[in-house]
């Protein structure tokens, strides 16, 4: 990008934006130790004010009513486009591939796909013009045009480690010129573990996926479940059957669509998707903690692994000091990969929405490794690894994936 400011400040509602980051270690990602996150991505970007108005008043747009709060940037403009159709038999070049992570133009990703990621009982379907237009929204796209419909983020998993986050906190001092609360903050942030929350949400997706299997009616997918989890001897058993983690299928749109799961739990199989957030969202809250963080928000139930995401109103962290700025939201798109090694798997996300005659320009998506995404900026404090529904039928999760393309 040219002419981009340095410094910008925006309404408080924040920008939704994707991130792309160059994350250097294993142990980073892992999410235990001290991580030195890089800064704000709209520094490190250059974002100009205008960028983020335009980008916070588009990307508001396409969340449901109870996902963000109700904004509207005044004088916005509209300018996200909805990229062309790409015949269906033409491949997609090669990728841009460097530091764990492959890079494309939209249109070519489009391409890859048409090839590899549309089949529908086993044929290639053209991305239509509906998929492309929710597709140009950025990083939430990406997903999006893999889901089905928005991602809802119920069923949620992550991994706290309590006993690390106590002795922290007694055994260590704030940092000079750190106030107590952003060394709260941060000591919260270091007591999350992606690869153990990654793992839950996996290994929970396993269980569900063997409870479809031969359920051809949503009570024998109860039964078959609780089965499962049993000779699992899983938390998750003891969940309230009106919760998020019983009621996951129903509330899947396409488990009811006629091209979809017809309502056979049979046809279903469950992917997973990731998103990173700010834990301070309470805006009647103390100030401090939407600037460095809420400790207590956003934590998964120790038994469970499970999140209530039910207070994400995709509202960034407040900034501490002139000229901060911070966006609210990354989304990473897995589906349903078997490579065992986390770090082996590719995770699917943008950059910002698609538009291609403004000074943002064409939106990119990148192909990047698990140490790339669960490391990341200073604009997030939670990761979490959601599960949902898909048809079998769709090869929007396929079992192996390529970085870019070979």
């Amino acid at each position: 990008m040219q002419k981009r400011l340095r410094i910008l400040t925006f309404a408080t509602a924040g920008a939704v934006i994707c991130t792309a980051g160059f994350i250097p270690s294993v142990s980073q990602a892992a999410g235990n130790g001290d991580r030195e996150d890089k800064g704000s991505y709209a520094e490190t970007h250059g974002l100009t004010a205008d960028d983020v108005k335009n980008i916070n008043a588009l990307n508001e747009s396409a969340l449901p009513p109870s996902a963000g709060p109700s904004f509207r940037a005044p004088g916005s403009t509209d300018d996200r486009e909805t990229p062309p159709a790409e015949p269906l038999e033409r491949m997609p070049d090669a990728y841009r591939a460097y530091g764990g992570r492959a890079t494309t133009v939209i249109n070519n990703y489009i391409r890859k796909w048409q090839q590899v990621y549309s089949h529908r009982d086993g044929k290639k379907q053209q991305m239509t013009e509906e998929q492309r237009e929710k597709l140009s929204y950025g990083c939430v796209g990406v997903t999006w045009v893999n889901s089905g419909p928005y991602p809802t983020n119920k069923l949620a998993f992550a991994y706290f480690d309590e006993n690390k986050y106590k002795n922290d906190l007694k055994n260590t001092s704030p940092r000079r010129d750190e106030t107590r609360a952003e060394f709260e903050g941060r000591i919260a942030k270091d007591s999350f573990d992606e690869g153990k929350g990654f793992k839950r949400a996996r290994d929970v997706a396993s269980l569900l996926n063997k409870a479809l299997e031969s359920a051809h009616d949503e009570g024998t997918y109860i039964d078959n479940l609780k089965t499962e989890l049993t000779n699992s001897n899983d938390a998750l058993l003891q969940e309230d059957s009106r919760s998020n983690f019983y009621s996951a299928l129903r509330n899947t749109p396409s488990f009811k669509e006629r091209d979809g799961g017809n309502y056979d739990p049979s046809r279903m199989k469950a992917v997973i998707y990731s998103k990173h957030f700010w834990s301070g969202q309470n805006q009647q809250g103390s100030s401090d903690k939407r600037k460095y963080g809420d400790p207590d928000a956003f934590r998964p139930d120790q038994r469970t692994g499970l999140v209530d995401m039910s207070k994400d109103r995709s509202i960034p962290r407040s900034p501490a000091n002139p000229g901060e700025s911070w966006v609210n939201f990354d989304y990473g798109w897995f589906g349903a990969q078997t490579e065992a090694d986390a770090d082996k798997t590719v995770w699917t996300h943008g950059d910002h929405y698609h538009s291609p005659n403004s000074g943002l320009g064409p939106m990119h998506v990148y192909e990047c490794k698990f140490r790339n995404w669960s490391a990341g900026y200073a604009d997030f404090d939670r990761g979490t690894y959601m599960i949902t529904f898909i048809p079998k039928s769709w090869n929007t999760a396929p079992a192996k994936v390529l970085q870019g393309w070979p």
